[in-house]
């Protein structure tokens, strides 16, 4: 965490349940305690963030508690108030739309100029679906790079991929998707991959339809898994003959 200056607030960094409604089973009591008395916040999507206060056990009525909703590149007004806020020493935090703030999300912009600000910063421990997916592959987890989301078109998607396999052999690659566009990623790499090279697909992390795999590229052809709209994380290796 960072120093901070006199009379700042400090900008609690809190991860957020994966699938919207577990909240209290897989979050910490203390990532909750500090959910639940903070009154000011900063998310990606106000109206998920208040449903995650709600499941928390915030015990003020939602309409009270402020919420600003990030830009798509972390600018703009709600990074303007929060800074305001905790220049005037006024706690915030900072909520991810699924899993954990600044990673995968807009939020980072708002982390780096709070750091500027001399406000405390301050990472509170719950799940990431990239971590987690990381740790039940069963590939390389001393090297590895996250990519975020591959291209939307067919095409660059599938050129993204060949990259990523060449990659692959020296690192695990990570990347991820969108729900409704699981199914179309997970065709792209049975198309486009090696039949030995290893994938792994992890989806509905935390959920009870959770499910983790890893096979050959060859033996999911045999047998694909419908994902249909579930939330999945994708990871690809090729160990090193």
């Amino acid at each position: 965490m960072s120093e901070a200056r006199p009379g700042r607030g400090t900008l609690y960094l809190i991860p957020v349940d994966l699938g919207g409604s577990n909240a209290p089973v897989v979050l910490p009591a203390a990532t909750l305690e500090v959910a639940r008395r903070l009154d000011a916040f900063v998310a990606e999507n106000a109206k998920s963030a208040r449903r995650f206060l709600k499941e928390a056990g915030h015990p003020r009525p939602l309409r009270d508690i402020h919420i600003a909703a990030l830009d798509q590149d972390g600018s703009g007004q709600a990074v303007a108030d929060a800074l305001a806020r905790l220049t005037a020493g006024t706690d915030c935090g900072l909520l991810s739309e699924a899993g954990c703030p600044a990673v995968a999300d807009p939020g980072a912009a708002l982390v780096r100029r709070a750091h500027e600000a001399g406000a405390r910063v301050v990472p509170l421990v719950g799940p990431s679906s990239i971590l987690l997916a990381l740790m039940a592959a069963g590939m390389d987890g001393q090297h590895f790079a996250f990519h975020g989301y591959l291209p939307a078109d067919a095409p660059g998607r599938a050129r993204r991929v060949k990259e990523l396999e060449v990659q692959s052999q020296a690192a695990t690659q990570v990347f991820i998707e969108t729900p409704y566009r699981s199914a179309a990623m997970l065709a792209t790499l049975l198309e486009t991959c090696r039949p030995d090279t290893l994938l792994c697909v992890a989806a509905d992390l935390t959920l009870p339809a959770e499910s983790v795999e890893t096979r050959t590229v060859a033996a999911w052809k045999k047998k694909p898994p419908d994902l249909g709209r579930r939330r999945a994380v994708f990871l690809l290796w090729r160990a090193q003959r």
